[in-house]
């Protein structure tokens, strides 16, 4: 694996590939270092520019998909495929539920587990598991630095419609 870090108008991500594809990215942290020790002992490398430009265009607010970039998803349970597989299909500014990507993978009791799959994401943006809501579409659980706080100001940069009781205002 190689990886490079990117400098975003949201902050410092990182980038992580093989020969198959991407395989890991890190949303912004605290700081440049935070985003560095994600990929302690890998070889820096010199990363695609389309898709670096893609990542810095979608941190401006543009309307960027990246359901063409190849991904690297070696080591990953077949659930946690499908799961990633299914969050794929949200498009730009959509949301759904954990329970609506269970039923969809046809088992509407798999919520929590759907939850726990995207919690172990680890290509998140790319795989947008920030598009997933809970119950009622209210935003919970997203494991990414910033928490809660940072899946909102993903959706905000999305122009995603708020559900349930919450709304983005911050």
């Amino acid at each position: 694996m190689q990886y490079a870090l990117i400098d975003t108008d949201l902050g410092t991500m990182g980038l992580g590939w093989t020969a198959r594809g991407v395989n890991r990215f890190a949303l912004p942290g605290t700081d440049r270092a935070a985003a560095e020790g994600l990929f302690a002992g890998v070889a820096a490398g010199t990363p695609d520019a389309a898709l670096v430009a893609r990542v810095r265009a979608y941190a401006q607010g543009e309307r960027v998909e990246f359901v063409d970039v190849p991904l690297d998803l070696a080591g990953v349970s077949a659930f946690n495929c499908a799961v990633y597989r299914e969050t794929l299909t949200l498009a730009w500014g959509e949301t759904a539920t954990y329970g609506d990507i269970a039923r969809r993978l046809g088992d509407v009791t798999l919520a929590r587990a759907v939850g726990r799959a995207l919690g172990e994401n680890p290509i998140p943006l790319l795989i947008p598991c920030h598009r997933v809501m809970g119950a009622n579409g209210r935003p919970t659980g997203f494991s990414a630095p910033g928490g809660v706080t940072a899946k909102l100001r993903m959706l905000a940069l999305e122009k995603a419609a708020p559900g349930g009781q919450y709304g983005f205002g911050f």
